[in-house]
């Protein structure tokens, strides 16, 4: 598999032409040095591209590397300083880049925001929360109630820690959104809609209150940690789909 068919096997799923609002260029960012013809043997996947994790990717003998995060968000920029140093190590390294941002957020089965779904047992799941105009996250029930505690370790991988929990509402939680990543403000949309518990990355001070006087209990699993949930089900199911070898690189943030 050539790195134009890849390109093609990941648009199939996850669909970016269905996210025209997202600038974070979705797809092939860097390719090859030729795309039409080398065979990819080894795919890394990081929740991030930066320079850390380029080099590592291609001391291990990747091919390509898929992130959440790409390189390129709608505007230019001066291949100067830190963006020289993260392109550098692509270009040098004849590794490809592939990101998916809101298409991979949003995906289901294989995105961050349904995985997390899986992972607690949400069922009669619908979409939750909006980012300009594209449908994010997921909302739904669970079969039996749990305890915030309960959700917070089932939701991340295990010995994980959420970065902020709130104890705000219901101590048996039935209904739940959840938003990866940036999402704090939806909190109101989970208060609207009635929800007991709101699950995202970033929970921001601004929102805090918000939440207590509302009465809703929130889990900020992290930016990162939530963010390695769609990175990790698209390398099962590149291993499972095409059995080529796959790595996941962590590069913890702690954010």
């Amino acid at each position: 598999m050539t790195i134009n068919d890849l390109e093609k096997y990941f648009d199939s799923f996850l669909k970016p032409v269905d996210f025209g609002g997202d600038i974070s260029m979705n797809g092939l960012q860097i390719q090859n040095s030729n795309p039409s013809e080398k065979q990819i043997k080894k795919i890394a996947f990081a929740v991030d591209a930066c320079e850390e994790t380029a080099l590592k990717a291609a001391s291990l003998g990747c091919d390509a590397l898929f992130v959440h995060h790409g390189l390129f968000w709608g505007h230019s920029e001066k291949i100067t300083g830190s963006v020289y140093k993260r392109i550098s190590a692509f270009i040098k390294n004849d590794l490809a880049l592939f990101a998916y941002h809101a298409p991979l957020d949003a995906n289901n089965p294989n995105g961050n925001n349904y995985g997390m779904a899986q992972r607690i047992g949400l069922t009669d799941t619908e979409p939750f929360g909006f980012w300009r105009g594209m449908p994010m996250g997921v909302k739904g029930k669970l079969n039996s109630p749990l305890t915030l505690n309960e959700i917070a370790e089932k939701v991340l991988r295990p010995g994980k820690k959420p970065n902020t929990i709130l104890p705000f509402g219901k101590e048996k939680i039935s209904t739940v959104g959840i938003i990866s990543g940036g999402g704090s403000e939806d909190v109101e949309t989970a208060v609207a809609e009635g929800l007991d518990c709101f699950i995202t990355g970033d929970f921001a001070h601004e929102q805090f209150h918000y939440a207590k006087e509302n009465e809703i209990n929130v889990i900020g699993g992290g930016h990162y940690e939530t963010e390695t949930v769609g990175v990790s089900l698209v390398m099962k199911k590149v291993a499972d789909d095409l059995g080529i070898e796959t790595v996941f690189i962590e590069s913890e943030t702690g954010l």
